[in-house]
């Protein structure tokens, strides 16, 4: 069974599942600073809503405006800032809450921005509309770099519902950038650029690529929603997800998600690409494509009370371009409420198995707790003994939030804590890593590593926003030919040792990463951002021994802010 027989079995069976009475959402599109203002709120009353399982982003437009209004309705909307924030995600996803607020006073031209958050809209019932720019200019200075950096985003982006039964959602950018000399260093080793796929470059030390990411979604049922595209989502908590992170390129994938009760359970299925080549001129376009490859997933996340959630998920990695593998497409893992561990074992499939499991505990009012845990491979006799045997491969999170700290409104701080063995999520074959086009689905920095994370976000005025960062990782890197587990994309059958390994083994660098931030919301979505990082890497390699200072300042419409915390 080949990739484009699975794209029509799945459209096929989305087809015959009967359309809903229920009204559609579309999803907010990934964002830290807008997630993180959501989840404040549920911190903030110490309990779990029933709206969104935070666990799983993105959100739907219409949960996250039930939810707002739940913190609402219960008094916890009380600063000046909150209130701002209340009455801008209502704005934002005016079709679900209809605020007055919403309404422009002096529309461009008597046709545009009658709606403060929408260039363009069409209000019917059978049709909803929604056309925005997006712009993203920004440039700075680079310690070292003699030529600025800077990024050129031109875009649009469009959402909608038909008949209120159909929601679809599409972006398309063109991007021009000269990126952080610590993200050129990256590029050279892999020849990709973060988060983006296709990529060429551009006059001098530049980069030029397209975004594109679309879906369409429906609730078959008032618990189950169905959705096909190409875009990302991520999983956890924290900063960061060692389950499944937005740092790769987006990917095509299907969704079947059942939230009933106090359960919400995901099955997705997402191919990418893999051995991608790449260049100082940009990607090579191969004649046949890049190889295929794919992850099926399992996530059930289960309320336990009114202040604990806990999740368990599976993960395989396979392909069918995979010749050292079984080479073809099991149709097992189509079935979404089966364990895959089981079926990947039965058929003595060569295929990547990843287990786990998060939980978030809301302990407090304005305190939480979160953290992940993953096996990639593991036998508990050889853990128990402790002989550092290769593959005893894991990885561990733990966090804990703090909102409204110390009786100061808005001002949000949050730790955290990330420990990777070496070799985890490798695989003895190209395509069995957990990589999408040759990046991390998971930790940008792979594995063989030990990070603290500190973040301070503070709001003291309704239009500003001030985050700082700093973030602390002890890694053990590789060496050309030389496999001490960091680089995920290595055979791991190339390893150094059977036994003895520990994490930050091979060549040592250390990291220490702080950024501040601070952003000024003109209007609705319509930022400035002025920004400065340094990033000190110390290792008795040349390579890692860099220091970079670099500010900039930026104006984006409708975009998050571009950010590469590694």
């Amino acid at each position: 069974m080949n990739y484009r027989l699975l794209r029509k079995v799945i459209f096929s069976g989305m087809a015959l599942l009967p359309f809903s009475l229920l009204a559609q959402s579309n999803f907010i599109p990934i964002n830290e600073d807008y997630y993180h203002r959501i989840d404040r709120y549920e911190i903030k009353a110490g309990k779990i809503f029933p709206h969104i399982f935070t666990s799983l982003k993105q959100y739907k437009r219409s949960d996250v405006v039930a939810l707002i209004d739940s913190v609402y309705d219960e008094g916890l909307v009380t600063s000046k800032s909150d209130q701002f924030n209340y009455e801008y995600f209502r704005n934002d996803s005016w079709e679900w809450a209809r605020p007055e607020t919403n309404e422009s006073k002096k529309p461009i031209f008597k046709a545009l921005y009658k709606k403060k958050s929408d260039l363009l809209y069409v209000d019917h019932p059978d049709f909803d509309l929604h056309i925005n720019p997006v712009i993203y200019f920004g440039a700075g200075s680079d310690s070292r770099l003699d030529d600025i950096v800077y990024i050129n985003t031109r875009g649009v982006e469009i959402r909608g519902m038909i008949d209120k039964k159909l929601g679809f959602y599409s972006y398309l950018a063109d991007n021009q950038a000269r990126l952080p000399s610590y993200v050129q260093d990256y590029q050279s080793q892999y020849w990709v650029i973060p988060h983006e796929g296709f990529w060429k470059s551009f006059k001098n030390g530049g980069v030029d690529f397209l975004q594109a990411r679309a879906y369409v979604t429906y609730d078959a049922t008032k618990s189950i929603n169905l959705q096909v595209g190409y875009d990302r989502f991520s999983i956890g908590n924290g900063y960061r997800s060692l389950i499944l992170s937005d740092f790769a390129a987006p990917s095509f994938y299907f969704k079947f998600n059942v939230k009933v009760w106090k359960l919400n359970y995901l099955y997705s299925i997402n191919q990418m690409k893999e051995n991608v080549v790449g260049t100082p001129s940009g990607s090579d376009a191969m004649d046949q494509g890049y190889p295929n490859k794919a992850t099926v997933n399992h996530h059930l996340s289960l309320n336990i009370g009114k202040k604990l959630n806990i999740g368990l998920f599976e993960t395989i990695i396979f392909s069918t371009d995979d010749s050292i593998g079984t080479g073809k497409f099991e149709l097992s893992y189509l079935n979404p409420i089966i364990f895959f561990r089981a079926i990947e074992q039965q058929n003595g499939s060569a295929d990547n198995a990843i287990i786990g499991a998060d939980f978030k505990w809301n302990a407090a009012k304005k305190i939480s707790f979160y953290g992940q845990v993953v096996f990639d491979e593991f036998l508990l006799d050889n853990l128990k003994e402790g002989d550092g045997w290769w593959a005893n491969k894991w990885a561990v999170q733990v966090g804990g939030k703090y909102v409204d700290a110390f009786g100061l409104n808005n001002l949000d701080l949050q730790l955290e804590g990330n420990v990777v063995r070496p070799y985890t999520y490798s695989h003895n074959t190209d395509y069995g890593n957990y990589a999408g086009y040759s990046q991390s689905l998971a930790h940008p920095l792979g594995a063989n590593f030990k990070e603290v994370v500190g973040i301070m976000r503070y709001q003291p005025l309704p239009r500003l926003n001030l985050v700082g960062k700093l973030v602390y990782t002890k890694i053990g890197r590789d060496t050309t030919g030389v496999n001490w587990g960091s680089d995920m994309l290595k055979d791991n059958t190339t390893r150094e040792q059977e036994y003895d390994n520990t994490i930050g083994q091979g060549i040592d660098n250390t990291i220490l990463f702080g950024s501040f931030t601070a952003s000024w919301m003109l209007k609705h979505n319509l930022f400035v951002d002025a920004q400065l990082i340094v990033r000190k890497s110390d290792s008795d390699v040349s390579f890692y021994n860099q220091k970079t200072v670099m500010t900039c300042l930026a104006l984006r419409w409708n975009i998050a802010q571009r950010l590469y915390d590694f």
